[in-house]
């Protein structure tokens, strides 16, 4: 087969003929959007002269409201995160109060008073007999 039989078979496949088509159908869109930039680039320019001074306008009456509900906003959730914070703290230091309380509840019920025996232990000397006091001269 040569080169020219192979050229017209190309040309004559259903791929071909899409692929042209869909370079046919860019070049068509790309000249109308050139039309219609063309036409519009007049109120482009005139809304590009306007932008600065609506920006100034919008800024001025509009930045110290938002400016004001930001740090309103901003000042409840820090209060509400604060408020839990603290909520979170009492309840720490109750349990932590509460288990201090029954330990100490426990030990003393659990302690019986010390009798003099075991007193004199502690401090190294000899009970006195019970009943008479003694004096050493």
């Amino acid at each position: 087969m040569t080169l020219a039989d192979r050229v017209k078979k190309i040309t004559k496949s259903k791929p071909f003929y899409a692929a042209t088509g869909a370079g046919d159908y860019a070049v068509e869109n790309l000249r109308k959007l050139r039309m219609r930039l063309r036409a519009r680039q007049g109120e482009v320019r005139e809304t590009a002269k306007e932008l600065p001074g609506k920006a100034r306008e919008t800024v001025v009456k509009s930045l110290p409201e938002q400016a004001r509900e930001y740090a309103d906003t901003t000042t409840a959730k820090v209060t509400e995160f604060y408020d839990d914070l603290a909520a979170r703290g009492r309840k720490i230091v109750s349990t932590m109060s509460r288990e201090a309380a029954k330990e100490l509840e426990d030990v003393s019920q659990r302690a019986t008073p010390a009798t003099a025996d075991q007193r004199s232990k502690a401090a190294g000397t000899k009970p006195a007999p019970s009943g008479r006091a003694t004096t050493r001269a």
